[in-house]
């Protein structure tokens, strides 16, 4: 659908929305590329028709400007954080998610939440955010060092998924004990580690539902956390040579989860679990 049908059929006061823009929106929208006016004045920036028309059935929509309507391209090219513009940016008020929303998650049969533990990269967490759309994870708690959901990069990654994930930032290692002492049966807290079992075994026993925890691109799952994961994995890589597994890090053998990037361990651990 056209985004300019969409916003006249979804959108009430349409006419409003699409006001004519100034110097001063102009400033605002450049200013939403960093996180500290984003928490300031609560609002993050979204571009290109398919990502905004997603997001606005989930955010509320403060401005939108759109190449030829109400915006110059030069003034869309002063507002875009995107090497070629798309020509339509709109501004949306953050969301705000309580722990008890999320929480409720894990009473479902298969519920599952994705924990992400100091996760640096945007582009990183942009698609793990679109895989836990695909594969319906629509949880994820951050650690406070995890990279900012409403970042312009994280957001454009999305595209769009944003709208029917919901992004909480805690302090990880005490939302987790958290979770097991309120937690009338044994939670499962599931972590990607180099000492882990294989992930293939334990997703085969029957337990589909809890956290999993993804870690830093680097260093991997922090030690306060691991200290509470109950459920050690890993990715098993492929035998060279026909040889069996090897059970972890060598040097002629390095382990898989350190090699694969974080978002592609996330999509494969989530397709078995979902399996």
């Amino acid at each position: 659908m056209h985004i300019c049908k969409f916003f006249t059929t979804f959108v009430p006061y349409f006419k409003i929305i699409m006001e004519k823009i100034s110097k001063s929106q102009v400033k605002l929208v450049k200013s939403l590329q960093l996180k500290k006016y984003r928490d300031e004045l609560g609002l993050f920036v979204a571009e290109g028709e398919k990502c905004v028309s997603e997001l606005i059935k989930a955010f509320e929509l403060v401005h939108l400007y759109r190449e030829g309507e109400n915006a110059t391209r030069t003034e869309i090219e002063q507002m875009s954080g995107l090497k070629t513009p798309q020509g339509v940016i709109a501004v949306f008020k953050k969301g705000l998610y309580s722990v008890s929303e999320t929480v409720s998650t894990l009473s479902g049969e298969a519920g599952l939440i994705l924990a992400l533990d100091g996760i640096q990269d945007p582009g990183n967490l942009g698609t793990i955010i679109r895989t836990c759309d695909w594969f319906g994870v629509h949880d994820i708690v951050c650690s406070l060092d995890t990279a900012d959901c409403y970042n312009p990069k994280v957001v454009q990654a999305t595209m769009g998924a944003l709208a029917r994930v919901r992004v909480l930032y805690v302090d990880l290692p005490a939302w987790l004990e958290s979770q097991i002492k309120n937690q009338k049966s044994k939670i499962a807290i599931y972590g990607t580690l180099l000492d882990g079992k294989d992930m293939y075994d334990v997703v085969s026993s029957g337990r589909h539902n809890g956290i999993i925890v993804m870690g830093n691109e680097g260093n991997g799952i922090s030690k306060e956390v691991r200290s509470l994961v109950t459920h050690p994995i890993r990715i098993p890589s492929y035998p060279k040579n026909g040889a069996s597994e090897h059970p972890g890090k060598s040097e002629e053998a390095p382990e898989v989860i350190e090699s694969l990037n974080v978002s592609i361990a996330t999509a494969i651990v989530l397709a078995e679990f979902r399996r």
